[in-house]
């Protein structure tokens, strides 16, 4: 099911009316000890992954003065029960939760001022050329475990403890780490101290998703009844989320709320959002959409993408982008540049035309990869345009937008763009890369105000896609898909697509009346979104990346489940089938 991330103005809106049910019932904690039980819940379960068990296994809280560090201590005195030792380090003593504090002394744990001896754990540090230890200098002593090498663990001083709870600051942080919170995270992290995240990782911010230096590096981040728009939009820096049931109602998506409950079949399925939501749409249900082709369907029903890519200096972005499109579904495709040898010798299945005006009927179009910049490359991109089918411009053609915005007032159907980073500064003119997902928003609104119904993907380890409506957020999960040639089988997947869902068949819109399809078939009939087949080609791309780069691992004897290994485009690529496979099983 798709996962939807709020805003904090959303999720404050969202536990008002329970916090004020505790305090009208005379107990104002009640919630915070309910998400402090998640709470310990979670951290315990690390802490048994990591050490396999509880009793006597040392927690450290990092404790700032909002409802965050409340969490922390609470959960800090089940942990304590439960035969944890327990310090809490107090950033700000004088305003650390009362009431959690009292409890975690009842329950046998400590409570430190994090102001204690840093000043001389620094200077130890600086003689022995080790980052600061600043724990020993507060009075907290853990004993050293292993022998471990120069700059391990043991080589601390006096031990660290199992785990590390961030419960610095809440939703309304924003900026970077103060001190001296930074000088601790940064010690514990480089000693490798697996970080607990209290709602989001400090040092993130909660809305914008961007992540400042310094901040906690979370292994786990447990939140409290809806996610947060920043643990779709900066998941590397929150590790796995874990959401915590307090009983919150998720708020209204508006009219179509719900309606992705179930699996739906086909990739032409639509989803809304409240502004300001994030989706995310899991592996299952992408495979269960992935196009299948039934009984009654052949090449043409199927989708047919013309991919116009490639030049003498740039053969490979043919292949690849080619190739990828044939991978993805079981439709047909076109190809219109000057590597037409090369792509045949490589997949000779595809139909090969000498220019735009001579290649047969296609429901979408790629452009760009590889394509050139010149005169000739401008006039096809204007001419693809004019064709009134969805239109996928990626690489070149983005560079050519770039430096004649006016070719984009050619388009007549809806077009997708697939900028990096650095083609989107060129397409904006300079964008706000601290916060990615509003200077993408903002981009399409300006587009579709020119009358352009544009849809953007932008490339990154976090890919966001947006139509004006939906922003959705694809982790690929590592950066090995970062690349040369990448990008050019992510056009080609998206673009195959983009052509089954255009022929609004039984397999691409599910529910769809017989009419309605025969409408979306035509260039004047209803337009579909282009941000699900981007998400779906996103997801499959990030999940292909991943296989290969493992496989790669395991053929190097690093094992399955080791760091992963450098992958090449033709790597992805061959991924792709058993991708699809996967998915299509879950």
């Amino acid at each position: 099911m798709t996962s939807r991330a709020y805003s904090v103005e959303a999720v404050r809106s969202a536990e008002r009316p329970l916090i004020e049910a505790a305090a009208a019932a005379g107990d104002p904690d009640a919630v915070m000890r309910r998400a402090a039980a998640g709470l310990a819940h979670h951290t315990a379960a690390l802490l048994r992954e990591r050490t396999g068990g509880l009793y006597g296994r040392s927690v450290l809280l990092l404790v700032g003065s909002g409802d965050n560090g409340g969490d922390a201590l609470y959960a800090g005195a089940m942990l304590r029960q439960r035969g944890c030792r327990v310090d809490a380090v107090l950033l700000d003593p004088a305003r650390a939760h009362a009431r959690g504090l009292a409890a975690l002394r009842r329950a046998g744990g400590r409570a430190v001022d994090a102001g204690a001896g840093l000043g001389s754990a620094a200077g130890r540090a600086s003689e022995a050329r080790i980052a600061p230890n600043p724990l020993p200098g507060m009075g907290i002593r853990y004993p050293s475990r292993g022998s471990g090498s120069a700059g391990g663990v043991a080589d601390f001083g006096r031990g660290m403890p199992d785990v590390a709870v961030d419960g610095i600051v809440g939703l309304g942080g924003s900026g970077p780490l103060r001190e001296p919170a930074g000088q601790i995270v940064t010690a514990l992290a480089e000693a490798g101290v697996p970080w607990v995240a209290v709602d989001l990782p400090s040092g993130v911010d909660a809305d914008t998703g961007t992540v400042h230096t310094p901040h906690v590096p979370a292994t786990l981040t447990v939140t409290f009844g809806m996610l947060r728009r920043a643990h779709l939009l900066a998941s590397p820096a929150c590790g796995r989320v874990e959401v915590v049931d307090i009983g919150l109602t998720e708020p209204d998506v508006g009219p179509d709320a719900g309606r992705d409950a179930e699996p739906r079949a086909g990739l032409r399925a639509e989803q809304s959002a409240a502004p300001g939501v994030i989706l995310r749409p899991s592996l299952a249900e992408v495979g269960r959409a992935w196009p299948v082709p039934g009984p009654a369907d052949d090449k043409y029903s199927q989708g047919v993408v013309a991919i116009r890519a490639g030049s003498e200096k740039y053969p490979g972005a043919a292949v690849l982008s080619v190739s990828a499109a044939v991978a993805a579904t079981s439709g047909m495709v076109r190809y219109v540049g000057s590597g037409a040898d090369r792509v045949l010798a490589a997949r000779p299945e595809v139909v090969c035309h000498p220019s735009v005006a001579e290649a047969g009927t296609a429901q979408a179009w790629v452009v760009g990869p590889g394509a050139g910049t010149g005169p000739e490359g401008i006039a096809d991109i204007d001419a693809v345009l004019a064709h009134g089918r969805p239109t996928l411009l990626d690489a070149d053609a983005l560079t050519c937008i770039a430096a004649h915005p006016v070719l984009l007032r050619s388009a007549t159907a809806p077009v997708l763009l697939t900028p990096h980073g650095g083609e989107f500064d060129r397409l904006t003119g300079g964008w706000d890369r601290a916060d990615r997902a509003g200077a993408l928003r903002r981009y399409v609104a300006g587009l579709r105000e020119r009358g352009i119904e544009a849809t953007v993907l932008l490339k990154g380890r976090v890919t966001l896609i947006d139509d004006g409506q939906v922003t959705y957020a694809v982790d690929a999960g590592s950066s090995w898909a970062a690349t040369a040639g990448s990008g050019d089988v992510l056009a080609g997947v998206a673009g195959a697509l983009i052509a089954h869902a255009a022929t609004g068949s039984s397999t691409s819109q599910a529910g769809t009346s017989s009419s309605q399809a025969d409408q979306s078939r035509s260039p004047a009939g209803p337009s579909p979104s282009l941000a699900w087949p981007a998400a779906a080609a996103a997801i499959l791309h990030g999940h292909a990346a991943h296989r290969a780069a493992y496989r790669a691992a395991h053929s190097r004897d690093l094992g399955p489940g080791g760091p992963g290994a450098p992958i090449g485009a033709s790597d992805l690529l061959a991924a792709l089938p058993g991708a699809i496979a996967d998915l299509r099983a879950r």
